[in-house]
């Protein structure tokens, strides 16, 4: 009889940020159980506790004395959902594949035996929502028009509309990825830009479980703001352009009224039309340096070369499986 000593590495990592989710955890990693065991693979769950504040800590440690595949991650303090799935990517051993998953029960794990199935010939399956009818009307417009600004902007980069980070990637796919180390990360993006053959699984998305989500609107802003300059040099160019046909039509003006007033004279200028296009000149101005300070500020991050996040403590309960 083979001991658990001799295993090899395991063949699946489940990567799992977690961020307040006490309350989800038991449930989640019960229903992720049932459906890895069913599998026939070995594998490994790997939570990253992203700073939490509620019992997600105490919760994991209790999931892994009674465990001996859970590795756990405890990172110093809260670094943010992207990086806080770049600690548990960096840390997953599955030599097959990796796959990403939510705690709070909204992508539901029973799906990754979905994933698994459609692991063929390709290294990335992602998870695709089949309608986002259970989402407030806003949050429908939003998403509809950032995917679709995202596929406008993006250089030969195509990401998947109502895709979430839910998905399977292979180890190969997964050692491209982990090669990207800029400190803004906008994951669905980098998941698109190494490419490689993929392929999607429709799927439901349930209600969150329990607590709530950390994502509000200003957040998911900053989101989106962080997902296009991190791909595209765009609003830069749009930014120049603005600034060109601004300069070309206050020019042709300027000439307008100088011809104006060698014809007919000079005349009082009206204060409101100056008024109007001092501020819009003047909000133009704004508009532009705001979107340099905004990549201006992302240079001046990469420069300091400081980690993307730092470890508390790191647990394995499945290093017997070496």
């Amino acid at each position: 009889m083979t001991s658990k000593e001799s295993l090899p590495l395991p063949e699946y990592s489940v990567v799992v940020p977690c961020y307040n989710e006490g309350e989800n955890l038991r449930v989640f990693h019960e229903r992720l159980f049932n459906v890895m065991q069913m599998t026939g693979k070995t594998w490994e769950v790997v939570y990253v506790n992203d700073g939490s504040t509620d019992d997600t800590a105490e919760v994991i440690t209790a999931l892994g004395e009674k465990a001996d595949n859970i590795a756990y991650l405890n990172l110093s303090r809260n670094f943010g959902k992207e990086i806080c799935l770049t600690a548990g990517l960096d840390h997953a051993r599955g030599t097959d594949a990796v796959i990403i998953i939510d705690a709070d029960l909204q992508d539901p794990p029973e799906v990754i035996t979905d994933l698994i199935a459609a692991y063929k010939d390709v290294d990335t399956v992602y998870a695709q929502r089949r309608s986002r009818k259970t989402d407030s009307w806003l949050k429908r417009l939003t998403a509809f028009v950032f995917y679709r600004v995202m596929v406008g902007l993006s250089n030969r980069i195509t990401i998947p509309p109502d895709t979430g980070d839910f998905r399977l990637i292979s180890r190969r796919a997964l050692d491209a990825l982990l090669s990207l180390r800029e400190r803004h990360r906008f994951m669905k993006g980098l998941f698109a830009w190494i490419g490689f053959p993929s392929r999607a699984v429709l799927y439901d998305r349930d209600a969150r479980y329990g607590g709530y989500s950390s994502f509000n609107y200003w957040k998911l802003w900053n989101f989106a703001l962080e997902g296009i300059t991190s791909f595209t040099t765009v609003p830069l160019k749009i930014a120049t352009y603005i600034g060109l046909i601004t300069s070309t039509v206050a020019l042709f003006y300027g000439t307008f009224l100088l011809i104006r007033t060698l014809i007919f004279g000079n005349s009082v200028s009206g204060y409101p039309s100056l008024m109007t296009a001092i501020l819009f000149l003047g909000g133009i101005q704004l508009m532009a340096m705001g979107i340099i300070g905004e990549y201006l500020g992302r240079v001046f991050n990469e420069t300091k070369q400081r980690p993307l996040y730092i470890v508390e403590r790191y647990v394995n309960n499945s290093k017997k499986w070496d």
